[in-house]
């Protein structure tokens, strides 16, 4: 009897570690990106990504989907929701990898946390989107970088920051010539050392929040988005640089605005314009 029990509760035990690895997995944005398109006329472009893989069925049923356009009218100014404090590490070594529509900047063992209603997320990755994903009343600007963090349990809240051309962005220019030396490689993850995440800037305090989907399949839903209100700026140079960079066919690696389905979104403005 003794044995029969333990011999069911270890089949139990690898049963939910199955269950709970296989839902993890289909949390995570996919590394290998050949299977999709940014292409609108493919077979493979946005609106077909729910067909490719039954896992990524949210991306064309999902009611909570990323991005959406940031309007004006539907956006909630409040001030509760105070500062996002970012708790990084200055010393984290990073890798940089091409992913097939995206370059990702991938810090070993993670890089800090920022913390949300009382929840930590650790800072994983960063990639870049061009153009921008999310718009602000209607407007599509050139670039936007998504900061991906995730919770011990497996939420995940991203902080997303828009670029306009203008001046450089010191932060790509500290790996512009890691992403040229990847520009020339396939399936190659490089080590470039240690990257202080602190070095990508957000200009300011104000920010939107709502809740979200991955924008690449599966398009998980329930993402935290913090979407940084003011918007930065990079050369052509650099923008070009990060879309040269990667080895598809497609101009552009972005989704496009999804539906916002009534949801909240809010416009954090501190009380204290010296906050």
């Amino acid at each position: 009897m003794e044995t029969k029990l333990t011999r069911t509760n270890t089949i139990l035990f690898l049963s939910f570690l199955f269950l709970t690895n296989a839902f993890i997995a289909t949390c995570h944005e996919v590394d290998d990106e050949s299977e999709f398109s940014y292409d609108r006329e493919s077979e493979n472009g946005p609106t077909h990504w729910g067909e490719i893989n039954p896992e990524w069925k949210l991306c064309n049923s999902g009611k909570l989907q990323s991005p959406i356009d940031l309007l004006n009218e539907r956006v909630e100014v409040v001030s509760h929701l105070g500062r996002l404090h970012r708790s990084y590490k200055t010393s984290s070594y990073a890798t940089l990898l091409n992913r097939g529509h995206d370059m990702m900047l991938r810090w070993e063992g993670g890089a800090g946390h920022i913390k949300i209603n009382g929840t930590k997320y650790q800072l994983n990755q960063a990639h870049w989107h061009s153009p921008s994903e999310h718009t602000i009343n209607g407007r599509r600007f050139d670039l936007e970088v998504h900061l991906v963090h995730e919770s011990e349990d497996g939420k995940t809240a991203v902080v997303g920051i828009m670029y306009k051309i203008g001046r450089a962005d010191p932060f790509l220019s500290k790996i512009e010539s890691d992403l040229k030396a990847l520009a020339h490689t396939t399936n190659v993850e490089r080590n470039i050392g240690v990257i202080d995440p602190k070095k990508v800037k957000l200009g300011s305090r104000k920010y939107y929040r709502y809740i979200g989907s991955l924008t690449v399949p599966p398009c998980t839903q329930d993402v935290v988005w913090t979407i940084v209100r003011k918007v930065r700026t990079v050369t052509k140079e650099q923008m070009k640089l990060i879309r040269e960079a990667v080895h598809d066919e497609s101009e552009t690696n972005s989704r496009p605005v999804q539906a916002t389905n009534k949801r909240t979104i809010r416009l954090y403005r501190p009380n204290d314009p010296k906050e």
